[in-house]
């Protein structure tokens, strides 16, 4: 049987740098497919049946879910004295995990040694080939930059334009197939160090060398690439780029130069590391083998706006529409069937009982909407006692219709707002208390509500009075369940 590797990429919402780490998935999914491996590649969703490599653990894991699913983290940020600025947490889970990494130096940083986790290179990528691409000389773009900006990057560009040679950068962010189209109209890109750990940018120089255009990178006496990039790159240094970029960029000599060395470096193949990188994969999934098996017991949900991405990792997603690979399909504004007991995605049995979740997160589509009275039946229901709700509303809406955004009269026109209010009419063993209201801007930053985008309100399951409940007999069909007398139990059990 082939081991599953399963590639995710942690995305904050809306955090568009997270689509960096798809250069390094797709081509540890290249080499993982040579190895024999099943890959598939995902965002925030782990899966139960594969081994789960994860990119960008640093914004945010957490680390609970090791308990659940397999997990290696490849680090890829540069650690250690004069590096990459991330949390305790992300190093503790490092100490404590399996690690992949792309450079040696960064092992010490969190605690390991050289052959204690598999250190793999990005090399030719052949994927990326078979573009019809410009001669270098006929290429618009001078030279490209593309990457973080600090101070020591942009007075490098500022020497370099100082030679007559323009520098473009973007003015916003852009990855994939969208910066690929700039890349390939460039004479070269510029690579340069953002850290003082100068550790050579692999992923920027593998990734342009395998789309047809060469590499031109500083290099520090830190700097200490792999092998391959020796020959493939134009090294510059402090006190060369000058002559570099006056005497011998685009000049005949260094055009034909740098075919050579593109033509070169599409014969490196870093296999070899990634296959020793698979076994430990392997062997990782092994000592975790039947983890798969357990039944599920979520303890968060998570119910997204329908055909909207907004996974949380760890939590039980739903979501009205299939097209969001949600852990489970389902109408939450629907009357739910319960318990229930169904399976994940990834096959994973997964098991739901009222009363057994902690918190919910929902969406809505109005303030206005009908169906957040079922929501919040449902939310009833499913919660413990002291559980908590948060439910999300546009207000948009709102201000087109004039309204007004005097938020307790808004609240006391809504078609649910009886639910919160007199929850024993609807046979609820428990009621929502508000115990905070929260404006939020088009970035879901808190903000005052008359400048909100959104408004989100915070409730908590409260156990409801002895009042409350009496009142709920009164509109219950049966009472509210009346008690079998025991002495009536006996007798006709005698008469059977």
């Amino acid at each position: 049987m082939k081991t599953r590797i399963h590639l995710t990429i942690m995305q904050p919402h809306g955090y568009v740098h997270s689509l960096g780490f798809l250069d390094q998935a797709r081509y540890a999914r290249y080499q993982f497919r040579r190895l024999g491996a099943e890959v598939t590649i995902g965002k925030n969703r782990l899966r139960e049946d594969s081994v789960n490599i994860i990119f960008g653990a640093h914004l945010g894991f957490p680390a609970s879910l090791k308990q659940r699913y397999t997990c290696v983290f490849f680090n890829l940020e540069q650690l250690g004295e004069g590096g990459a600025r991330v949390s305790q947490q992300y190093m503790d889970l490092l100490t404590s995990s399996a690690v992949m990494d792309y450079d040696e130096r960064n092992l010490a940083a969190y605690g390991c040694k050289p052959g204690d986790v598999p250190v793999v290179s990005f090399m030719a990528a052949p994927y990326l080939a078979g573009h019809d691409v410009l001669p270098l000389e006929d290429r618009p773009i001078d030279l490209l930059f593309f990457g973080s900006m600090n101070e020591r990057r942009r007075a490098l560009i500022q020497r370099i334009e100082a030679c007559g040679w323009n520098v473009a950068m973007f003015d916003q962010p852009l990855y994939c197939d969208e910066r690929d189209h700039f890349i390939r109209q460039a004479k070269a890109v510029f690579n340069c160090h953002f850290y003082e750990t100068s550790r050579f940018e692999q992923a920027r120089a593998f990734h342009t060398l395998s789309l047809g255009t060469p590499v031109v990178s500083e290099r520090t006496e830190r700097t200490q690439p792999p092998e391959a990039f020796e020959d493939a790159v134009s090294w510059v240094t402090d006190h060369s780029l000058e002559e570099f970029f006056a005497n011998q960029f685009m000049s005949p000599q260094w055009v034909a130069k740098a075919h050579r060395q593109m033509a070169d470096f599409s014969e490196q193949d870093a296999l070899q590391y990634w296959a020793v990188a698979y076994e430990y994969c392997r062997t990782v999934h092994g000592m975790n083998a039947g983890r798969s098996a357990h039944v599920w017991r979520p303890t968060h949900m998570a119910v997204g706006e329908k055909g909207v991405d907004d996974y949380k990792p760890g939590w039980w997603n739903t979501n009205a529409s299939r097209d969001v690979q949600p852990d489970t399909v389902l109408d939450f504004s629907a009357p739910l069937n319960l318990p229930l007991q169904t399976r994940t995605a990834s096959g994973n049995v997964i098991a739901v009982e009222a009363n057994s979740l902690q918190a919910i997160c929902a969406k809505a589509y109005s303030i206005h909407s009908t169906d957040v009275h079922q929501q919040l039946c449902n939310a009833l229901v499913l919660l413990q006692p002291g559980g908590s709700l948060q439910l999300d509303f546009p207000l948009r809406a709102c201000r087109d219709t004039g309204a007004g955004l005097e938020l307790e009269s808004l609240l006391l026109k809504t078609p649910w707002m009886n639910v919160v209010q007199t929850p024993w009419r609807w046979g609820l063993a428990g009621k929502l208390d508000i115990t905070e209201i929260t404006g939020l801007d088009s970035r879901s930053q808190a903000c005052s509500v008359d400048e909100a985008e959104s408004i989100r309100i915070e409730f908590k399951k409260t156990d409801c009075t002895l009042q409350e409940v009496c009142m709920g007999r009164v509109f219950d069909v049966g009472f509210g369940g009346l008690a079998l007398d025991e002495v009536f139990r006996v007798e006709e059990t005698l008469m059977d």
